[in-house]
């Protein structure tokens, strides 16, 4: 089930090897830190944020404080920087209590008071950490109060200390945004978790609603052909005891007529239960491309009946979008984003459906088309529509279109 790829192989999340949840370092917003590479590269991105305290830094070096005073302010500004980086450690290890989650705080805010109190006023900048770090650690609304209160101390401090308004200013409001800010993104990490949480509800209850509908269509047909099937079986036996053997033979014939008729029942309800279907498939799309962090532009159409498409020529529409959203996920190289629209167009021989899925990956290559593609392309030609692939704008990322023909009238029927 390979597509046209190019020379480099296609790098997602979900993936297992070198790119995989052993291996990978790549790490999102929300997304829980699973390994050690993925942890050394939160906290090398959460350090880069540690070039502001280049003022406490250059307030040390400039030789106005005692070498004593230097040595202590060396060792504040040591811890505090370790017990900011701490509770990156702390927030992704289930393992620490959550009283032990306040103590890199608390020294933190005792190390920003301390310090702008004995060695300066560079040294208010530790309230914008201290801020952030309110905002990510205190749950819930406390992260607001955390955030409020840091910057009250922060004004309580600067201007007790004599600092000059200028400098209370510039450091204040960064202070408070940043901690506002944070405390949005943690609501929007947050949101984006329950978000993938219930595109899983979602596809486990379309999944678990086909199996409630195969069970209801399997109890229906075999309790009537079964119940059938018996009271003629013993209708048969009397007879041959009664040696009306004409009469038992054609009881006999009833009941193969009624078993191959409930054969072929039972193997139509087998077949469409295992006929994908575009809303289940829509959403298994939903938790697949969110594994791998690609964002999915959905047409709502696509959860509608549509009018004169039949269930034979939506069930290889599902195939197609099932193939699609598969490729995107194992051969799509730097896809971020994948589109499914569902239209209508006229060709010279009919109207049909077209079901267009399109990513910003890496685009075709120049091998031949994979197994699934081909298969994929004889389903639709069995039911008299067809395939085209092709690169997407600009010959970045892969387009998929699968037609299917519309059938007359104004329903699917």
């Amino acid at each position: 089930m390979s597509r046209m790829q190019t020379s480099a192989p296609a790098r997602h999340p979900d993936q297992t090897g070198e790119d995989g949840p052993e291996g990978r370092w790549t790490t999102y917003p929300g997304v829980p830190v699973d390994t050690r590479r993925q942890l050394l590269a939160k906290l090398a991105w959460t350090s880069i944020w540690a070039l502001y305290l280049a003022y406490p830094v250059q307030d040390l070096t400039t030789g106005q404080h005692t070498p004593a005073a230097s040595a202590a302010g060396a060792v504040a500004l040591a811890v505090f920087l370790a017990c900011y980086l701490s509770l990156i450690v702390i927030r992704n290890h289930p393992g620490f209590r959550q009283a032990k989650r306040y103590l890199p705080l608390a020294a933190m805010a005792l190390i920003a008071v301390t310090t702008s109190y004995t060695l300066g006023e560079a040294w208010l900048t530790l309230f914008t950490y201290t801020s952030v770090c309110a905002a990510v650690i205190l749950p819930g609304r406390l992260g607001l109060v955390g955030v409020l209160a840091t910057t009250g101390v922060f004004a309580v401090v600067g201007l007790t200390s004599r600092s000059d308004t200028e400098t209370l200013v510039s450091i204040g409001l960064p202070c408070l945004m940043a901690g506002l800010a944070m405390l949005a993104m943690q609501r929007l990490v947050a949101t984006m978790r329950e978000l993938r949480e219930a595109r899983a509800a979602v596809a486990h209850l379309a999944a678990s609603e086909e199996r409630l509908r195969l069970a209801r269509d399997l109890h229906d047909l075999l309790g009537h052909s079964l119940s059938l099937i018996a009271i003629k079986g013993e209708l048969t036996g009397r007879l041959m005891d009664a040696g009306k053997a004409e009469a038992a033979r054609a009881q006999v014939a009833d009941i193969e007529q009624v078993a191959r008729q409930s054969l072929a029942d039972v193997r139509s309800a087998v077949s469409g239960f295992r006929r994908p279907t575009l809303p289940v498939e829509l959403a298994a799309a939903r938790t697949a491309l969110a594994a791998s962090q690609i964002e999915l532009d959905a047409d709502p159409r696509l959860a509608e009946d549509r009018p004169g498409l039949g269930s034979e020529e939506s069930g290889v529409l599902a195939w197609a979008l099932r193939e699609a959203v598969t490729n995107v996920v194992r051969h799509g190289a730097g896809a971020t984003r994948c589109a499914v629209h569902l239209d209508e167009t006229w060709e010279e021989d009919g109207r049909y459906a077209v079901l267009e899925v399109v990513d910003n990956g890496a685009g075709p290559g120049k091998s031949a088309a994979g197994n699934g593609l081909s298969g994929l392309g004889e389903r639709l030609a069995q039911v008299g529509g067809r395939l085209e692939t092709a690169a997407a704008n600009r010959g970045k990322g892969f387009r998929l279109r699968a037609l299917v023909p519309l059938r007359p009238g104004p329903s699917g029927e």
